[in-house]
């Protein structure tokens, strides 16, 4: 049966392992089935598999890594999340949604608003302790975008479909 495709920023994995294990002190562990991560597209149609590769490829291939930065936590109302502050990605994005256009779902034409999740469905307040204490001292830092992946959507968790390195 086929599955429709997510797109992501690949992290460091430094970053990536920071993002994993807030993930999985504050994402209620029922609900905790991917690993963290940066959608691009939350629901490409499973006929573009091979466009997808091909378009993943060319923004990739000998292209620097875009710089990005970690920006202030902020409220989901039930989570908190990253903001990651990206020029370069932004777009990359913009590119792969315009070749996109007539097959966005209404989620990935909505504006972008690029963050990585570290805790959702949680009680308000819980969440709001976690804002407060994660804004406590918080400082702007780079984080490293290693590349774009591909993933098929397989009713709560995902299964790789391509990675796509810069450089």
């Amino acid at each position: 049966m086929s599955a429709p495709i997510v797109v992501t920023a690949l992290f460091g994995a430094g970053d990536q392992g920071w993002f994993d294990s807030l993930r999985r002190a504050h994402y209620p562990a029922e609900r905790n089935r991917v690993p963290a991560h940066l959608t691009l597209f939350h629901h490409l149609p499973p006929s573009l598999e091979a466009e997808v590769k091909q378009r993943l490829s060319h923004e990739t291939r000998g292209m620097p890594a875009p710089p990005a930065m970690l920006r202030e936590p902020y409220s989901l109302a039930q989570g908190v999340a990253w903001r990651i502050e990206s020029e370069g990605l932004a777009a990359v994005r913009a590119r792969l949604a315009e070749a996109f256009a007539g097959l966005l779902v209404p989620q990935d034409m909505a504006g972008w608003r690029p963050h990585v999740t570290v805790q959702n469905k949680v009680a308000p307040r819980e969440a709001g302790v976690l804002l407060a204490a994660l804004r406590a001292g918080f400082r702007a830092r780079p984080v490293t975008v290693t590349g774009l992946g591909s993933w098929w959507y397989r009713g709560g968790e995902w299964e790789p479909l391509s990675r796509h390195l810069f450089g």
